[in-house]
C-alpha cells in the first residue's frame, strides 16, 4: 500500500527537486539519466512506482533535451504503473510562443501542451506563465502559482516608505501585474512603451510617468538577454530615480546578460531559482520557490484549496 508521493528529479536542477521534496516532508527517489553515445537519452526510475502518485520535477529551459527528458520520465512514470503523474515545471519553456504573431509560425506552447498529455501527464504544476491562457492548452488540472507570493513579502521587507516608492512595468504587457504589486504596497505605479525592431531587441523605449527621488521596483516574469531591464533600469535613473530594483521570475540570463545587468543602473537584481544561476554575480539575489511548491504539494495530497497560497 502506498504511504504518500514519490518525488523524481530530472537533470536541470536537482538541488531545487530536493529543496522542494524536503518543504513537502520527503526526498528524492532513486533515477539516473543514461546518455547513448550519439547524445540519445533515457530516464531511468530506479525504485517502484506502481500505485503511487509520482511528481516529476524538471524546468523545460534550452536546450530541448531537457523537455524531451521530462517526457520521457513522464512516460516511464506511466509505463510503471503509477496511478498519477504531475509534472511540475517551474519554468515553462517555450511559453512566449502562445500565439501566431505572423504568418507561418507555430504555437510552441500549445504543442508541448500537446507533448505532455500524449506523454500521460496527469496534472501540471508550473509558475507565472509568460502568458495566462495557457493553462488552457491542457486538458488537464494546472496549478499555476505566481512568484508574487514571495516577492510581496520582500519588496515590505525593504521598509521603503509607500510615498518613496514605485512599482513599474518595463513594457505594456506587464501592466496588470505591475498594477497588483503597486495596489497591495500601497504605491504609485509607472509604465514604458517599448517598441522592438525584432526578436530580444528594442528599438525605442518611452517612460510614462514620474520617478523623480523615488525607489523604483521593476516588476517582470522573465528576463532574457537583460536588453528591456537594463534598458529600462537605465533610463529611470536619467530621470532622477533614488534607486532602481528589478524582481523577474524566471532568471534566464542568456548572452551577456549578467554583463548588461551589472553594468546598468540596477541596484539589485532579484530572481527565484526557477531558472538555475549557476554563475552568481554582485548584483544578484535568489529567492527559492522551494517552499510555496512543497506548501502546494501538501494541500494538493491533502485535497485541500490552494487560494490561501497566493497573495493576488
Amino acid at each position: 500500500m502506498k504511504t504518500g508521493p514519490k518525488f523524481f528529479s530530472g537533470s536541470v536542477d536537482q538541488a531545487l527537486a530536493a529543496q522542494i521534496a524536503q518543504a513537502y516532508g520527503s526526498g528524492l527517489g532513486q533515477s539516473q539519466l543514461v546518455r547513448f553515445s550519439d547524445g540519445e537519452l533515457q530516464p531511468v526510475l530506479e525504485e517502484t512506482v506502481r500505485g503511487f502518485d509520482v511528481f516529476l520535477i524538471q524546468s523545460t529551459v534550452p536546450p530541448a533535451d531537457n523537455l524531451l527528458e521530462l517526457l520521457l520520465m513522464v512516460d516511464a512514470a506511466k509505463r510503471a504503473s503509477a496511478d498519477k503523474v504531475i509534472a511540475v515545471i517551474p519554468y515553462f519553456g517555450m511559453a512566449r510562443q502562445d500565439r501566431k504573431d505572423k504568418p507561418r509560425v507555430s504555437i510552441g506552447s500549445k504543442l508541448v501542451a500537446n507533448l505532455l498529455s500524449a506523454a500521460g501527464v496527469t496534472r501540471v504544476m508550473t509558475m507565472d506563465l509568460h502568458a495566462d491562457q495557457i493553462q488552457g492548452f491542457f486538458d488537464v488540472p494546472v496549478d499555476h502559482l505566481y512568484a508574487s507570493s514571495i516577492f510581496a513579502p520582500h519588496m515590505q521587507s525593504l521598509g521603503i516608505p509607500a510615498e518613496d516608492l514605485v512599482v513599474a512595468s518595463p513594457d505594456i504587457g506587464g501592466s496588470k501585474r505591475a498594477n497588483a504589486y503597486s495596489k497591495f504596497l500601497g504605491c504609485g505605479m509607472v509604465m514604458l512603451y517599448k517598441e522592438r525592431a525584432q526578436a530580444n531587441q528594442i528599438q525605442s523605449m518611452t517612460l510614462i510617468g514620474d520617478v523623480k527621488g523615488k525607489h523604483v521596483i521593476l516588476v517582470d516574469d522573465m528576463c532574457d538577454t537583460g536588453g528591456t531591464l537594463t534598458k529600462a533600469a537605465n533610463i529611470m535613473a536619467e530621470n532622477g530615480a533614488a534607486s532602481v530594483r528589478a524582481y523577474c521570475t524566471h532568471g534566464i540570463l542568456s548572452g551577456n546578460a549578467i554583463e548588461k545587468i551589472q553594468g546598468s543602473a540596477l541596484h539589485r537584481f532579484i530572481t527565484t531559482n526557477t531558472v538555475p544561476q549557476t554563475n552568481p554575480f554582485d548584483k544578484l539575489q535568489v529567492l527559492s520557490v522551494a517552499p510555496l511548491f512543497g506548501e502546494v504539494i501538501r494541500k494538493l495530497m491533502n485535497d485541500e484549496s490552494i487560494s490561501s497560497c497566493f497573495l493576488f
